[in-house]
């Protein structure tokens, strides 16, 4: 890992805080819910609420936020999640230990008839775990805190969630009962099998992980071999908790690599691809990359250059696949600092200094932004989303910090849930 220059570290210190504040100002300080994007009357969404939990103590080491504040903050989180409605009723907060994908912000409540989400609810519990290792002192309030985070983790039913299948399910919504989609091929499910394999009370069976892993994809892109998924999101999420450098399981073994490097790969495809542009578009290159789920400035088709382009609203954009529609997302490429950060830290520095893309902007990066797609002369760097997103914000403050200082891997290496999962998926080697 290259040593960080003082410019280079001013610039990831107020990337940070700046992300932060999106945990400080666009939570409910009653119920601990972090709204899903800066959109009016917008709902809650509970992955943003597992990043918020995992950010307090990130906020308290770096200065943003007093301990007692972050105390009191996740232990309303806490509350909230351990005694909202839980129940196979339509309008509950929560079900079989899963809670749904969006919440109302003041309620707490279901909202827009959306599913009970498995992997929104295992970033939610691995933010909750994080705070049960974090907040380690005496006081009563801190004591709490490490009882409430383990007894929600206790509480969610993985085997219920697997529909007596191989495989995990995406959810459940009580209108229908389980989605007909289930965790299958390389994504961001690599936490959620890993907690599910952990459980103390309802872990499934190390056969789910072997069945997930036997729907991977292994492919050959621009001379790197590696473990294939397009957004980059997905070769992110799970290595904010888990440190996967020198850990190997059987997939990984046969491959002689890691999962981290596996990222490192994908991150360099990343790049690679945009510096090839194979369809052209504006301002791609060495420095402009990063292709994941993101708000695009679509649905729409417009000529641009002679050239019709068909853009999309939010989309899993990735590659070498696609979709692409010149829309790049930069927190993406923050997320990634750990992996590349020879060619990631001079891509923020585009996006920083360059192109300006955290000027004015009360969170840092907005969510994205399409240098080919025009709608204001006066923005020489085409459409820029209006919007933060918690799923956003999250990731930039807890994967900088992973590159700053690791502070929530070694946190997570604590972390008796997450070594057993570990463990039962077949992880040997490095720090376990």
């Amino acid at each position: 890992m290259i040593r960080e220059k003082l410019p280079v570290a001013a610039d990831l210190e107020n990337l940070q805080r700046q992300s932060f504040e999106y945990f400080v100002h666009e939570t409910n300080p009653i119920n601990g819910l972090v709204i899903d994007k800066t959109a009016p009357d917008w709902p809650a969404s509970i992955a943003a609420t597992g990043f918020a939990l995992a950010a307090y103590p990130i906020g308290i080491e770096r200065g943003f936020m007093s301990r007692a504040a972050a105390v009191k903050r996740t232990l309303a989180t806490l509350r909230f999640f351990w005694n909202s409605p839980h129940g196979p009723e339509p309008d509950a907060t929560g079900y079989k230990g899963f809670y749904y994908h969006f919440l109302d912000m003041e309620t707490g409540r279901r909202a827009w008839q959306c599913e009970l989400s498995t992997i929104d609810s295992t970033f939610l519990l691995a933010g909750a775990l994080t705070a049960g290792i974090y907040f380690d002192a005496v006081s009563p309030d801190e004591q709490e805190i490490r009882d409430l985070a383990d007894a929600l983790f206790r509480r969610a039913d993985w085997q219920w969630a697997q529909n007596s299948g191989a495989t995990v399910t995406h959810g459940w919504k009580p209108e229908s009962g389980f989605l007909q989609y289930r965790w299958e091929g390389y994504d961001e499910a690599l936490l959620l099998y890993i907690l599910a394999l952990g459980s103390p009370t309802y872990p499934i069976p190390e056969s789910a992980y072997l069945a997930w892993t036997e729907t991977y994809r292994w492919e050959q892109c621009y001379g790197y071999e590696y473990l294939y998924a397009g957004p980059l999101f997905i070769h992110q999420l799970s290595h904010v908790w888990i440190d996967f450098r020198g850990i190997q399981d059987t997939f990984m073994r046969g491959k002689g690599i890691d999962y981290f490097e596996n990222s490192r790969r994908a991150t360099y495809v990343q790049r690679q691809y945009a510096i090839n542009n194979p369809l052209k578009y504006a301002h791609y290159g060495h420095h402009c990359w990063g292709l994941s789920a993101s708000e695009g400035p679509g649905p729409a088709v417009i000529s641009v250059d002679g050239i019709e382009r068909r853009f999309f609203d939010y989309v899993g954009r990735g590659v070498p696949y696609g979709p692409d529609d010149g829309t790049l997302a930069p927190w993406a490429i923050a997320a990634s600092l750990p992996f590349a950060p020879e060619i990631v830290l001079p891509a923020l520095a585009y996006c920083i200094h360059d192109i300006k893309l955290t000027e004015s902007n009360r969170y840092g990066f907005k969510a994205s932004f399409n240098p080919t797609y025009h709608t204001a002369p006066d923005h020489p760097h085409g459409w820029v989303s209006q919007r933060h997103f918690g799923l956003n914000e999250g990731p930039t403050v807890l994967m900088v910090e992973n590159y700053r200082s690791g502070l929530l891997w070694q946190l997570m290496q604590r972390c008796p849930y997450i070594i057993d999962g570990l463990r039962r998926a077949g992880f040997r080697g490095g720090w376990l």
